[in-house]
């Protein structure tokens, strides 16, 4: 696969690429909290193979001081020690709505996540899954390489 973009996204369409920002800002500034939706994003991204999403979301969650071995678990978060039932919850929710319409475990990861979310915060997840589905969708198609230098601020 070639490193190189195959257009420039981040000059074009600049409505849309702004909407696009903005639902990411919210949902983080949201109940969830920017850890919890960092990590749904960085997971979400690990299982679409987005490599632009996975090297960002490790960066952010980096920054707000995640242990980085914790990061490295999030793979295999079902087996890792590092999370609390409620990070558990939304990842296994993010599971389920990521596979979707192949696949439907969301009957299998719906007790959980009433256990430990309210309904407005199952709503601002699921607009969590579908902005990172999308940045994910965007990034792949367009072949968005992983900057080798990330970008100021980042």
């Amino acid at each position: 696969m070639s490193h190189a973009a195959r257009i420039n996204l981040f000059t074009l369409a600049p409505s849309a690429l702004k909407a696009m920002v903005n639902l990411s800002q919210t949902v983080k500034q949201g109940a969830l909290g920017p850890r919890l939706v960092e990590l749904v994003n960085l997971r979400v991204s690990q299982q679409n193979g987005c490599g632009v999403c996975v090297d960002m979301h490790w960066r952010d969650l980096i920054k707000q001081g995640a242990d980085p071995r914790h990061l490295n678990s999030v793979a295999a978060w079902r087996e890792s020690p590092f999370f609390s039932e409620r990070e558990r919850a939304a990842l296994a929710w993010a599971d389920a709505v990521n596979a979707l319409p192949h696949r439907d475990d969301t009957d299998a990861a719906w007790p959980a996540l009433r256990e430990h979310f309210s309904d407005g915060e199952i709503a601002e997840l699921g607009y969590t899954i579908a902005v990172i589905r999308g940045w994910n969708a965007i990034n792949l198609s367009l072949r968005n390489p992983i900057p080798v230098e990330p970008p100021a601020g980042m």
